[in-house]
């Protein structure tokens, strides 16, 4: 194991056995690293490498602090991985939010408030067939988010959150526009979000199911 990543395994450990809390102030580099048995070099490229997936919040001339570790900021990496993907690796995408995003509309049929309810149908009612592909790409994302949110489901909301992609949408919606498929994909929202008004959590699963599907192998054909 390299000594970054021993560095990167005990503040790990630290973290899981409570020792370290969210929003915990590190023991200066110094202390941290005697009490570790690492260089302060190793420590601080560990320090960084957690910055910069959300673990660790370094506040100049103050100290290093554990963030909030909230599902949500944690996934922003993935967030940014995602919009780095091309060609073939979308469809492993798909195929993930294929797992997932039935299973979220399922628990959001059982959960969903009235107003958020409300917000899906304005979200909806918004949006036309000859709108724009930006305006697509905001609608498109704002409805499966809400859905994931109402799922009540933190660790799930933010999964779906971080392999949320204005890139990959962007291209999708632009395929569908020029297909003229706009109509079908819309109806099958208005449709999504009937059962989950409903509160029928096994068809809102079967459809959000034939929706990521279908959008799937619409991809799968164009590439």
């Amino acid at each position: 194991m390299a000594v970054t990543d021993e560095a990167i395994t005990k503040i790990k450990d630290m973290l899981i056995s409570g020792e370290l809390k969210a929003g915990d102030r590190l023991p200066p580099e110094k202390d941290l690293s005697e009490r570790l048995g690492l260089s302060r070099s190793s420590m601080r490229e560990a320090v960084k490498a957690l910055e910069l997936i959300r673990v660790l919040d370094v506040r100049r001339g103050d100290g290093t602090y554990v963030t909030s570790l909230e599902p949500q900021l944690l996934t922003e990496a993935m967030a940014f991985v995602v919009d780095l993907h091309q060609d073939k690796s979308v469809l492993e995408l798909f195929e993930v939010r294929r797992i997932l995003e039935p299973g979220s509309a399922s628990l959001a049929a059982q959960r969903i408030t009235e107003p958020q309810l409300a917000e899906l149908n304005e979200i909806i009612e918004t949006v036309q067939e000859n709108a724009s592909v930006e305006d697509l790409v905001a609608h498109d994302l704002a409805f499966h988010s809400l859905i994931a949110k109402a799922s009540g489901n933190s660790y799930l909301e933010s999964l779906l959150h971080g392999l949320s992609s204005s890139t990959v949408r962007a291209r999708v919606w632009r395929g569908l526009t020029q297909d003229k498929a706009v109509t079908a994909t819309l109806a099958e929202h208005n449709a999504i979000a009937a059962a989950l008004s409903r509160g029928d959590a096994d068809l809102a699963r079967a459809l959000m199911t034939v929706h990521v599907s279908g959008v799937e192998n619409w991809l799968r054909q164009s590439l």
